[in-house]
C-alpha cells in the first residue's frame, strides 16, 4: 500500500481481507489487542462515508485475500471496475495535489463535493451576491485518499455529499508548505535541491532567470480575494464578482492542466509566442482532460498577451503577491492591482467571447 495510508486503515484491510487474527497484528505490530480491535471497530463504523468506503475497496485489491473471507463489498450506485477512474495515488502523487486541494479547501466557504454518479468531486465556494464558484476538479481517488487520512470530513452526507478541510488537514498543510519553503530556500541557498512542485519552473522576466514561484499569502488567501474585499468610497469592491470568477477560470483550468504527465512545463513560451510551432488553443476543444485545459490556458494567456498576460499568470495561477509581481515586471507601487484589474477584464471578455465551449469543467 501507499505510504499515506494511515497504520489503523492496514490493521483493518489485513484482519479483514487477510483473515488474521486481532492477536497476531498486535504481535506484529507490539500493540495490546485491544488497541488493534478498537482500530478495527472504528474503521469498520467509517465505511458509512462513502469516499472512506471507495478507497477501502480500493486499497483492498492490492491486500492478498484470505478465500475463507467473506466476499468484497462492492457500492450499491457504482462499481470501481466498470468506472474509468485513476489508480490510487502514489506518495509523491498525493503530497502534491494535497497541498493544492486543501489550499483551496481553506478558502472561506469552500466546500469539496462527490456524488455517486461523479467521476470527480469538485472544490466550490461561496462568493460575493449569494453564488458560488467552482475553484478546483480533485481526481476521486484524490478525494477518497484525503477521506482516509482525516484531512477532510463529511458535513452534510446526502446524493451529493460535502466535506470540509479538518483541522487535521489545516495542520498537515501548513506543514507541508513549510517543508516546500525550506527545501526551496536550501536550494537558493545552495544546500539542498528544492523539490518540483505541481506549478512547474518561474518565468523569465526581462532576461532575468527563470525563479521558482512563491506565493505570499496565506493558503486561505489570494490576491484575487485580498483585492476583492477593498471598496472604495461608495462601497463598491475593487474587482467586481465577475471579475473574480474570469480568474478563478483561468485558475482551474491552470490546475487540471497540471494533472496530466507528472511533468510541469514552463509557461513563458505562451507570452512569447511560440507554442510547440504553432498556435495557442488552435483546434483544441473545451472538454476535460489536461491537454485540453492547457489549450484553454495558452489560448488565455495569448489573448491577453505579455504584461497583462504575466500578471495573470503569476497573480491568478501561482497566487504570488502583487509587490513581487511588481517587483520581477519592474512596475512602480501600487502599480500592479490596476495592471490585473485590467487583466481580469479583458481574460472576462476572452470567455464571453468564447460563450458555453469555455465554461468551468468539473
Amino acid at each position: 500500500m501507499p505510504g499515506w495510508v494511515p497504520e489503523a486503515a492496514r490493521h483493518y484491510l489485513v484482519h479483514t481481507e487477510c483473515g488474521l487474527s486481532i492477536r497476531a497484528i498486535a504481535r506484529s505490530v507490539a500493540r495490546h489487542p485491544s488497541t488493534v480491535l478498537r482500530q478495527v471497530r472504528r474503521w469498520e463504523s467509517l465505511r458509512d462515508d462513502i469516499l472512506i468506503d471507495e478507497a477501502l475497496i480500493r486499497l483492498a485489491r492490492v491486500v492478498p485475500r484470505d478465500p475463507r473471507s467473506p466476499k468484497v463489498k462492492e457500492p450499491s450506485d457504482m462499481t470501481l471496475q466498470d468506472r474509468p477512474i485513476a489508480a490510487t495515488p502514489d506518495d509523491e502523487t498525493f503530497e502534491v495535489e494535497a497541498r493544492r486541494v486543501l489550499r483551496r479547501l481553506c478558502e472561506p466557504g469552500a466546500v469539496l463535493a462527490v456524488a455517486p454518479e461523479m467521476d470527480k468531486a469538485v472544490v466550490v465556494r461561496d462568493i460575493a451576491g449569494g453564488g458560488t464558484t467552482r475553484t478546483a476538479v480533485v481526481e476521486r481517488a484524490m478525494a477518497q485518499a484525503l477521506a482516509v487520512k482525516d484531512w477532510i470530513a463529511c458535513v452534510e452526507p446526502g446524493r451529493v455529499a460535502r466535506y470540509r478541510i479538518t483541522q487535521a488537514g489545516r495542520a498537515a498543510l501548513g506543514r507541508m508548505l513549510a517543508a516546500q519553503e525550506n527545501a526551496a530556500h536550501g536550494a537558493a541557498q545552495g544546500f539542498a535541491e528544492a523539490q518540483s512542485g505541481f506549478d512547474g519552473p518561474g518565468l523569465a522576466v526581462a532576461g532575468r532567470p527563470a525563479v521558482r514561484k512563491k506565493p505570499r499569502f496565506a493558503p486561505g488567501d489570494s490576491p484575487m480575494a485580498a483585492l476583492a474585499r477593498r471598496r472604495d468610497r461608495d462601497g463598491v469592491p475593487f474587482l467586481g464578482a465577475n471579475l473574480v470568477a474570469a480568474g478563478e477560470r483561468l485558475r482551474e483550468d491552470f490546475e487540471l492542466a497540471q494533472m496530466g504527465a507528472r511533468v510541469s512545463g514552463s509557461w513563458d513560451h505562451v507570452l512569447s509566442g511560440v507554442i510547440d510551432g504553432g498556435r495557442a488553443g488552435a483546434g483544441a476543444d473545451a472538454t476535460g482532460g489536461s491537454s485540453a485545459a492547457r489549450a484553454r490556458v495558452e489560448a488565455a494567456l495569448r489573448d491577453l498577451g505579455p504584461g497583462l498576460g504575466d500578471v495573470a499568470l503569476r497573480c491568478c495561477c501561482h497566487l504570488e503577491g502583487l509587490e513581487q509581481a511588481e517587483q520581477a515586471m519592474g512596475w512602480s507601487a501600487r502599480s500592479g492591482k490596476i495592471v490585473l484589474r485590467i487583466a481580469l477584464q479583458r481574460l472576462r471578455r476572452h470567455y464571453a467571447e468564447l460563450g458555453d465551449a469555455a465554461g468551468m469543467i468539473g
